[in-house]
């Protein structure tokens, strides 16, 4: 945040402190101060500080001080290659202007976008508007997938009425089908049971996109801290301060490893349907495991959304982990905001050393560029995707 708009917080909330001695005869309003107050606090302690700090009690998230070290640095706003962002989402889709997205896509030299946010809970009319407003303004640049709805699952013949609306869907454009992490930890029954990833009345909807060659990008659990205790050995602490509804309960089923479980038993019992793991498969910390994975299921795509992080603090090993894995990793970003591409393409291009990642609260720690071989580059930003989505425009990629 810019210092002027920390200027004005402070100056406003200096203000208000001024409210109670005016108002003392009202004690009604105390409460009520108390309150804002807090929250008051809270946002602006959240927040990062651009002017310094005087204290000799500074919090964690305060104390983020400039790096002293001098070492060569790159900057990359524009990748090497052309690329396809396999995971992101573009909600107001069928009214925007693609126009703006178009132009801030050629700065990165994104090619292709995917918005995996096709259908909301409606009667398709949302991904059909998507999908006629990508035809009509920006042909060739975007494709939509569609999306499940649980509400009736406990009707007889479910798994196969939605598997049919996902095959209309397909036939109207969708590209794919793509599954929230809600499936396998808050989605439940008419029972109130929760409906695993690997509950069998989902069966016929995997079959169907494995009989249509259309792939799934399936986002399940969270980060396994998300379910250790809230304290100074958990890695995620500040994420969980600040996001205090990402924390899980331990006690409490599904642990995270049963939802990842159930995830690979899909890919298992679908051998014939494509999957995409979302984020890593959250195991951008452990490669070995996520490697170990990805050979084990040859149907088993994954995907870099949100998890740079985990691979910018391991170059060496990270490296040689693309390397060995090459033909089964897409690009993906998640959150559309062009800026954060660039730390992204300073860790896959450059061998820079000790940069910083654009949100603390996923990385209090520096950055290492891995420095990807040319060919390993290529298959990440669109070699690998155009073995999966046959309608890309080759044309829009080198060699191809």
């Amino acid at each position: 945040m810019p210092a002027s708009r920390n200027k004005y917080r402070g100056d406003w909330l200096l203000h208000f402190l001024e409210i109670p001695v005016r108002a003392a005869p009202n004690h009604r309003i105390l409460p009520l101060f108390l309150a804002v107050l807090t929250i008051a606090l809270t946002v602006t302690a959240q927040e990062p500080q651009d002017e310094p700090i005087v204290s000799d009690s500074i919090s964690f998230e305060q104390y983020n001080p400039p790096s002293t070290l001098a070492v060569p640095s790159t900057e990359v706003r524009r990748a090497r290659y052309p690329f396809v962002d396999v995971h992101n989402h573009q909600w107001q889709m069928p009214t925007d202007d693609l126009s703006e997205t178009v132009a801030e896509m050629d700065a990165l030299n994104m090619a292709v976008m995917v918005n995996l946010s096709g259908r909301l809970q409606d009667d398709g009319a949302h991904l059909r508007a998507c999908i006629e407003n990508a035809r009509q303004n920006a042909p060739g640049r975007f494709l939509i997938f569609t999306n499940l709805s649980y509400e009736d699952i406990d009707e007889s013949g479910w798994g196969e009425a939605m598997a049919q609306r996902v095959a209309d869907d397909v036939a109207a454009g969708a590209a794919g089908l793509k599954i929230y992490k809600s499936l396998g930890l808050s989605v439940v029954d008419s029972a109130g049971a929760r409906i695993a990833v690997d509950d069998p009345r989902l069966d016929p909807i995997w079959a169907k996109c494995g009989e249509l060659d259309v792939p799934v990008l399936i986002h399940s659990g969270d980060p396994s801290p998300f379910w250790e205790p809230w304290d100074n050995q958990n890695e995620r602490w500040l994420e969980l301060k600040q996001k205090p509804r990402r924390r899980r309960d331990a006690d409490s089923p599904p642990s995270f490893e049963q939802v990842m479980g159930e995830q690979l038993h899909v890919f298992k019992k679908h051998p014939h349907t494509t999957f995409i793991s979302a984020h890593l498969a959250w195991r951008g910390h452990d490669l070995s495991t996520l490697g170990k994975m990805l050979d084990d299921h040859p149907n088993m795509y994954t995907e870099i959304g949100a998890v740079i992080a985990e691979l910018g603090r391991q170059p060496r090993f990270a490296k040689q982990w693309f390397i060995d894995h090459q033909d089964r990793v897409l690009f993906g970003k998640d959150v559309w905001t062009p800026e954060e591409y660039w730390c992204y393409f300073r860790v896959l291009e450059t061998a820079d050393e000790y940069f910083d990642y654009y949100r603390r609260r996923h990385a209090f720690w520096k950055m290492y560029g891995l420095d990807l071989p040319d060919e390993v580059l290529r298959k990440l930003y669109y070699g690998n995707a155009l073995n999966i989505f046959p309608q890309l425009d080759r044309s829009l990629f080198p060699d191809k």
